[in-house]
């Protein structure tokens, strides 16, 4: 991959690593992970795009949070990803995807594609877990705070059917793997970006004022609220379609099989005049 490093608004540094042919994309993670956790995903789509990936704030090697931060922070290094790499097309998933539609609103771009966004869409789904997860994080409580996030964000998971003692143990074991090490290590950037979420949620109309065409993508066998969200926004935004992938996860984005990353090249690589259905 080439890198790059671009400024903020602020000044804050923005590094940036690139690979791939054709139009530009720049895929936005979700929350606790980082950039790293999607390059098979930019490898899967470099063959056809342009792929840039960046971390957001609080990551290894981007700006250290202060407490400041807020969705215009977001959207300030976001646009500074863009006029860099002159990308005009944007993949987030997760709370990637709420950052990407919320761009879609104020600033210029042509395509945005959005997997499992995470949205606060007429109260659902509920955020009551946010405070004691909060206060998890605070207390460095790691496998509190995870097991608590994850039995209400992934309700149909089996860590959130379990009883709460043996989803927690499953927790801990999770936190051995490499994979849990670096999640706890970027744990302190998960609830004030779930604060933004909340902040921002309302009615699906909220995202009316996108003119960009919009993917909104589904996994099914991710929270039914995510497919909720994306027929809503479907309706609601005017050149937007909605799809489900059946046996995808939550997770598929990283997993990127070719199953799943074929809609999404097919969309983000078509020119903008095509006729997308």
């Amino acid at each position: 991959m080439e890198e790059s490093t671009t400024r903020s608004s602020d000044g804050a540094p923005v590094p940036v690593r690139s690979t791939g042919t054709g139009p530009g994309v720049v895929v936005l993670h979700g929350g606790g992970v980082g950039q790293r956790e999607y390059q098979r995903l930019a490898a899967a789509l470099a063959p056809r795009c342009t792929v840039h990936l960046y971390d957001r704030r609080g990551r290894p090697g981007s700006a250290p949070l202060d407490g400041t931060e807020t969705l215009a922070t977001d959207l300030a290094d976001l646009a500074a990803v863009l006029a860099h790499t002159g990308a005009r097309r944007l993949l987030g998933h997760s709370g990637g995807g709420f950052l990407a539609l919320q761009a879609g609103l104020v600033l210029p771009l042509d395509r945005i594609a959005v997997y499992d966004p995470g949205l606060h869409v007429d109260g659902q789904p509920s955020f009551a877990f946010l405070e004691p997860f909060e206060e998890a994080v605070r207390r460095g409580q790691h496998a509190r705070a995870m097991t608590v996030m994850a039995r209400a964000v992934h309700p149909q998971e089996l860590g959130a059917r379990l009883p709460y003692p043996l989803a927690e143990l499953m927790t801990r074991a999770f936190l051995r793997t490499s994979v849990g090490r670096r999640f706890v290590e970027l744990l302190p950037t998960v609830p004030p970006e779930v604060r933004r979420i909340v902040e921002h949620g309302g009615p699906a109309s909220d995202y009316a004022g996108i003119d960009a065409e919009v993917l909104l993508v589904a996994g099914g066998r991710s929270a039914d609220y995510f497919a909720a969200h994306c027929a809503a926004l479907a309706d609601a935004v005017p050149r937007a379609r909605a799809v489900v992938l059946p046996g995808a996860s939550h997770n598929a984005a990283n997993v990127a099989r070719p199953a799943f990353v074929q809609p999404f090249a097919d969309f983000l690589a078509a020119p903008v005049d095509a006729v997308t259905g």
